[in-house]
Formats: C-alpha cells, structure tokens, sequence
C-alpha cells in the first residue's frame, strides 16, 4: 500500500526498532541512504546497512539476516516485483520500499499490512483498479459450490419437471458466470500487459528522502545537496525527461535559497571553510572544471556527436568552433584552472553564442554547483560521474562491497580526497566511451535490425571489461545511440531503439545486454524492452539470468545469443 503521511507511517515506526536497509548499487540509491544515515544519526536509529546489485544478492541477504529484524527498508529495488513472493518472509515482517522503479507491481499496491511503498503519488502511477486484477475468493466458491449440486442432480435419472427446469436455470447460470470469469480473465490480462508493458523511473529517492527530511524540520544543507546529486544521477543516466528534470530542479531550487541566502549580506556571511549550494545555468560539458576544456568537448556526449568528433571532418568543426570562440589551443589545452581569468569570464556566454552556429542550441543546462570554501568547486554533474565511476571501478580487484563504501565515502564533505580520485576514474571512463563509439560506428557495428539498432562488442576491445558494468554500459549504449543518429543519413534508423551486447564474464560464456529506448525529442522516456526480453527468452529457451533491478538489462549465454535476437526481432517487428 502507498504510505500517506511518511512521518507517521513510516519514521515514527522505524525510530524505536532496528531496522536493515537494502541499498541498491546506483548514485540515487546512494544519496537517499546518506540522507537517511544524517536523519538515524540524529534520533539514534540503528540500523544495518547492507548493499545489494541485483536480486540474487538480495535474496541471500534477506535469508541471512531475516531472523534479526522486522522491519526491512528497501531503496531503489523491490517496488517492480512481487517481493513478498520472491522472498517468502514470515507474517509479521514489514517492508518499506523507496523505488523509482515503474510501474509499481500491483501486489505490491494492494498489500496493506506487509508492504509499505514511500512513493510520490503525484507521480503519474496510473495503478489499475482493485476489482480489475483481484476477484474475491467467494465467487470461486460460489461457482464450486454449483459445479457439485450440477454433478449431484445429474446422477440422479428421475426428476420432476419442476425440478427439472430449475436445473436447466441453474446450467444457463453457471454457465453465463463461467464466460463472464473468462471474460474478466481476458480483461485483467490485457489491463495488466498495458500497464506493466513498459519500464520508467519516477521521482529521485534522495528528493522522496530529503522531502521527509524537510517536514520532520532536521533537512540539512547536506542533505539538500544529495537530493540533487540523485536527481541528477536520473538527468545523466537518461531515466526521466527533460520536462521532469526542470519540475523537479525548480522544487530543489526553492530549498537551495532557503538554505544558501545568508551569505547575501556581509554581516551573515560564512565562514570560509562553509559549503555553500548555488543555483547555475552552466555548460554541459562533463568535469571541464576539473579536466581541459578541449578534453571535456571531446569526451561530452552532446558535443562529440553533434561535431562528430570521430571523423577527420569533426576534428576540423572543433578547431573552427574555437577559433570562432576566439579561443587559442594553448588555452583550451591546458587544466581548466591554469586557463588565463580574463578568457574565463565570460566563456560561457562565448560558447553558446558559438555552438549555436554549429547547430548545438542546448549548450547550457540548468544545474547546482557547491563551494567547500573557496578551493573546492563541483558542478552535481562532477560528483554523479565521479560516483558512478567508484561504483563500478574496476581496476582494482575490490569486491562490490568496497566499491559501494569507498563511493558512499565520496559523497561526505569530510572525504574530498575520494571524490578526486572519482574524477579521474570518470575521465578515464569517458575517454574510453568515446574511443569506443568512434571505433563502433567507423567500423559499421551498429547493425539495424529491423525494429532496433543493434551493436555487439567483441571480446578483445579496448576497455570491453568496464562496460561489462551495467550503468557504465547504458551511458555507451546512450552515447553511442545519439552518435549513430548524427551521423546515420537514414531517417528510419534515427527512430530506432539500440540493443547492445557485451562480454560480461568468459569463464562463465555470459554476455550482458541492456537496451534503450529511441532518442527523440519528444521521447517520454519508457522502455519496452524489459517485458520483450522476458518474451524472448522464454519463446526460445535461452538460458538468461534477469538479475538486475532494472528490466532492460539481462545476462545471456553467448551460445544463445543468436536464436535470442532472432526471437526479439520477430517478437518486435
């Protein structure tokens, strides 16, 4: 059931117990959990927390630990799902979901004592109504009930005719019952396969955290800045619309001036040490404030595929954009921070005037950026890059478990050294996405297969191991898809979805495949290919393992890779 008052619901229930939280392995999940930490902290809550990547690690940590506690809080995972019944708990455990997962599983909706769902119901939800998915048990008795007194009257020969038309009644009855239950069948399934046919994401869970934060009177400038971290982890990783991201950046930015406005006048002023959040309407250019200008225009998603950076021609627009910007390579080259102060100024302005005329209308966005006194500067999108790359670090052999802490740990003011090394991990990442859409779409990877794109990389790329990481793998699959577009001529293929393969482990022969839905304007953002998946599979006996909590990415057998997306294509067409 969907709680309505969370303070009395949901805080007010959990302060005096113990309670487990299960976080899931994104930068929302991440947020939404140091906000709660900064809130049990306060009132001394205990809890344990435990870090989960899909449901097999879920399942094994509910079986580990569901004889010490009662009361479960599950963040971005378990509202898509029937938990009660993948879990199997016992009768008096509860569960609260925090999820931005959609649609929300209908059991889930209509279970009013075990599940508690801390969800915005101002979130287009379109929930089907009770009766059109439950029937009650007693009609099924009733017809039961008929079917014996029909089979009694039938064994026995001689019956008065009295008896007999009343018989005859009681046939056509039951019989009109058993075609409207088959009719109601027929409609629950479709009511059901419409509502569940495609996947989204609802508002951030650190917004939903920070908004209880906020009525309890405890929201914090920290906190304040996490929920805009999670919103901002949702705008990078392409899980809501443009349209959602302006909503939900103008409720943040009514918080940012309550919280930041004293440092307005010179008697309130901070400290130097302070941190302090200020709205901006900054470049979209990923970490430029912490890389080189030029690094940052080749390695943002927006400008490399709008200049198609890896064509000789593209390198050729770039070195004309800055010349029209006035700008010398020695500059741009360089850290952004050596950059002389008087090109600096105004180079936003510079920038968009000048990306305009290459056809790059949206070269600002708006977004927060926070000062720790006056050395640090991060823009929200700096540290959702930097965090998502400790998430998914693989250079070192640490376990998911150390990733998650050292990426929890990145997001403490107290730990900016974590937060640096975020950075450079999130350089490296994108220059290797970029180098691998280059070499994707000069080498003609990107097939079409009739109803979607489809790329598969070959075991042996370069830095084919880092997007064997789902996130790190839906930013290629999302960067090169809007590369593709840019530089296909066939207006078809600009309307497709991209499904896209890469080799997740070889001992195992597993491939992991994620796909996106088409890149347009008016876009809403749904993804259909999470139910087609399923379909696939299961048309095909494919041997695949739908483990992580988003539905579009799945583990496949590389044996079965063929005879899967032949499946898909007919499923599709």
């Amino acid at each position: 059931m969907f709680v309505t008052d969370f303070r009395r619901d949901f805080y007010d229930v959990i302060q005096t117990e113990r309670v487990l939280l299960f976080v899931a392995s994104d930068v929302d999940a991440l947020c939404a959990c140091k906000i709660l930490q900064a809130l049990f902290q306060c009132d001394h809550v205990q809890y344990t927390l435990v870090p989960v990547s899909g449901w097999q690690e879920l399942e094994t940590s509910f079986l580990e630990h569901k004889d010490q506690f009662r009361y479960f809080l599950l963040i971005n995972c378990g509202a898509n799902v029937d938990l009660l019944d993948i879990l199997q708990p016992e009768e008096d455990r509860i569960f609260f979901i925090c999820d931005t997962h959609r649609p929300v599983n209908v059991v889930n909706v209509y279970n009013d004592t075990q599940i508690k769902l801390l969800i915005k119901q101002d979130d287009d939800l379109e929930v089907p109504a009770y009766d059109d998915i439950f029937r009650d048990d007693e009609d099924d008795e009733d017809e039961d009930e008929d079917e014996e007194e029909k089979s009694g009257h039938e064994s026995d020969g001689s019956e008065p005719s009295g008896k007999r038309t009343r018989f005859e009644e009681d046939v056509i009855e039951q019989t009109m019952k058993r075609r409207q239950r088959r009719e109601w069948e027929a409609r629950r399934k479709e009511i059901l396969f419409d509502y569940e046919q495609y996947e989204y994401h609802g508002t951030s869970s650190a917004m939903v955290m920070f908004d209880l934060a906020w009525v309890m009177s405890k929201d914090l400038n920290d906190m304040l800045w996490w929920a805009i971290v999670g919103l901002t982890d949702q705008w990078i990783q392409d899980k809501i619309t443009q349209m959602k991201y302006v909503t939900d950046i103008g409720i943040l930015q009514r918080h940012v001036s309550r919280h930041n406005h004293r440092n307005e006048d010179d008697e309130n002023s901070l400290s130097i040490d302070c941190m302090r959040i200020a709205f901006e309407y900054d470049l979209r250019l990923a970490l430029y404030q912490h890389w080189s200008l030029y690094d940052s225009l080749c390695n943002t998603c927006y400008t490399s595929a709008r200049l198609r950076l890896w064509s000789v021609q593209g390198q050729k627009r770039l070195q004309e954009l800055l010349a029209d910007m006035g700008l010398p390579l020695k500059q741009v080259k360089q850290k952004f921070q050596a950059m002389d102060v008087s090109l600096k100024e105004n180079l936003q302005e510079i920038l968009e005037e000048s990306a305009n005329k290459f056809g790059m209308k949206d070269m600002r966005v708006q977004t927060f950026s926070i000062h720790f006194g006056f050395k640090n500067k991060f823009l929200a999108s700096d540290v959702v890059f930097a965090t998502t790359s400790l998430l998914e670090n693989i250079e070192k052999d640490a376990s998911g478990t150390d990733n998650f802490i050292r990426a929890l740990d990145s997001l403490s003011r107290s730990n900016l050294a974590q937060l640096y090394q975020g950075l450079e991990l999130a350089k490296k990442q994108l220059r290797a996405i970029h180098q691998t859409v280059a070499s994707c779409i000069c080498t003609n990877l990107v097939i079409s297969q009739g109803p979607f794109l489809y790329c598969y990389l070959m075991e042996g790329t370069p830095d084919v191991k880092l997007f064997s990481k789902p996130a790190s793998l839906g930013l290629l699959s999302k960067y090169l898809l809007q590369s593709f577009i840019c530089s296909t001529k066939n207006k078809r293929c600009k309307l497709l979805p991209l499904v896209m393969a890469a080799p997740m482990s070889v001992e195992h022969g597993t491939v992991i495949v994620v796909g996106i839905p088409p890149e347009t304007e008016s876009s809403d953002k749904k993804n259909f290919f999470g139910r087609a998946f399923e379909k696939a599979a299961e048309s095909t006996s494919s041997r695949t393992l739908h483990n992580h909590f988003d539905m579009s990415v799945i583990e496949l057998k590389v044996e079965d890779r063929g005879k899967f997306l032949d499946a898909l294509i007919s499923l599709l067409s």
